[in-house]
């Protein structure tokens, strides 16, 4: 055997090139960086697919009835305004005074239907809602308004709804047991920029509370949402739906969540939202913080003219048990800390096993980790999560174990490479289960893998690795 001394030029450098530890090290560390480019390109495909998913939805939710909000009902009554411009001519204009309930009751079934567009699940429902109540007779005087310039044969009841296309038949309105049937539209826009509304008869002389009642049957997708427009606003719902996320500004009073559906009561009074039960065209204009629009789920542009206007609202979201996109999402931030452990493993078992490893080899198994997150993507998009992370890390430990077999070239090696693989991979699963703990357990687990490495290495003599091959 030659000495180094007796060594030429080239082949000391080869033989450093082929013997240094750091040069490994720094190689590992290159491959990394080097898979964060395909890594990046499967998130972007995990957003594709999850964008395509989106669009399939809202097709179907656009020909069948999108979010639902109900507002109201609110009782209008228009007034005329004088004024005198510059040139002394009086000018006269209708302007809309709005009137919200004394009380409202609001009970309703909620029938949730699953609709397939390809291999797409869409959330839909049918709605069975009761609404009633009663107005307190208009109080001109609060907001000084004269008696001479109301025009009450001209008064009218307004029914918010998001999207009329989810109304399933003919709305009936009981106003003071005068059964009254809506007309679509808004005679104006002040409070709801869609809807429905009915004229009804009012005496200025007789001043007594109106009572309402009125039955919804209303389709729409995924949310149901209301808003508290009574002074004490009751709002009751069941279905047999048991996966319900219950969002808007409030939560609810009390709530039953069984495998059998849920159960869910809302009280809300007027003092829990910034506008009052009176006032001149849109008055609800009351702009919310920003952490009651990050709470409201609501689509924009509902109420009036400005989409803020939509705070207060409240409602419950059916859910689905599984979206695998935001699962397969979080399984794929970890990509990068999965490939570091794998490489991490395959160094220590070339260091202690004394066998050398090429770079290329460590990449093509970088490579097959990579593929593992295109796996899950593709096979849970067709059945569940958990088993199409099973199926998909049982393919790349199989693959990986094929391969590092004849890279070993020793089953004992292989299959501790494979073990830990295994192990890694019950670690992660773990980790995507346990969302209130995954910080905790994962701060865990690396400090368990560091201490194991830090343990296995205590007497390696890392100047002299293979000296003794």
């Amino acid at each position: 055997m030659q000495t180094p001394s007796n060594l030429s030029t080239w082949e000391r450098i080869n033989n450093w090139l082929n013997r240094s530890i750091s040069l490994k090290l720094f190689t590992i560390g290159f491959l990394v960086i080097l898979l964060l480019i395909p890594s990046s390109m499967i998130e972007n495909l995990i957003r594709e697919r999850q964008i395509t998913r989106d669009a399939s939805i809202n097709e179907v939710s656009s020909k069948w009835g999108e979010q639902q909000i109900v507002g109201g009902p609110v009782l209008t009554i228009p007034f005329k305004v004088e004024t005198t411009d510059e040139k002394g001519r009086i000018q006269t204009f209708v302007k809309y005074a709005h009137f919200l309930p004394e009380t409202l009751h609001i009970q309703g079934n909620v029938q949730p239907e699953k609709r397939y567009r390809g291999i797409y699940v869409v959330m839909l429902y049918r709605s069975q809602l009761r609404i009633n109540g009663q107005f307190s007779f208009p109080d001109f005087e609060k907001l000084k308004i004269s008696p001479q310039s109301i025009i009450w044969k001209d008064a009218f009841v307004s029914l918010g709804i998001t999207d009329p296309k989810g109304i399933r038949q003919a709305i009936q309105l009981k106003f003071n047991n005068q059964a009254i049937e809506f007309d679509p539209g808004q005679a104006t826009k002040d409070l709801f920029s869609s809807g429905v509304g009915a004229p009804v008869s009012i005496s200025p002389e007789v001043k007594t509370p109106f009572t309402f009642d009125l039955g919804l049957q209303l389709n729409g997708s995924s949310d149901l949402q209301f808003l508290p427009f009574g002074k004490e606003t009751h709002v009751h719902l069941t279905s047999p739906w048991s996966t319900p996320s219950f969002i808007g500004t409030f939560l609810p009073e009390k709530r039953k969540i069984t495998a059998k559906g849920f159960s869910v009561d809302w009280k809300v009074l007027q003092y829990n939202r910034n506008y009052p039960q009176q006032g001149i065209d849109s008055f609800i204009t009351a702009t919310p913080s920003t952490r009651e629009i990050q709470i409201s789920e609501a689509p924009p542009a509902y109420v009036g003219a400005n989409p803020s206007q939509t705070n207060g609202v409240f409602g419950v979201k059916l859910l689905l048990p599984i979206d695998e996109y935001q699962k397969t999402t979080r399984s794929a931030k970890y990509s990068m800390i999965f490939v570091t452990l794998t490489f991490a493993s395959f160094f220590f078992v070339e260091i202690l096993g004394r066998r050398r490893i090429h770079p290329i080899q460590y990449l093509l198994v970088g490579f097959a980790i990579c593929l593992f997150y295109i796996l899950l993507l593709s096979i849970s998009e067709h059945i569940s999560f958990n088993w199409a992370y099973l199926l998909s890390t049982a393919t790349i430990l199989s693959l990986i174990m094929m391969y590092t077999r004849s890279v070993f070239k020793d089953l004992r090696y292989t299959l501790i490479f494979n073990g830990i693989l295994a192990l890694l991979y019950g670690f992660f699963y773990s980790l995507l289960q346990l969302e209130d703990y995954a910080l905790l357990l994962g701060s865990l687990g690396l400090l368990l893998i560091l201490a194991c490495i830090m343990y296995l290495t205590r007497k390696l003599d890392w100047y002299h690795v293979y000296d003794q091959e």
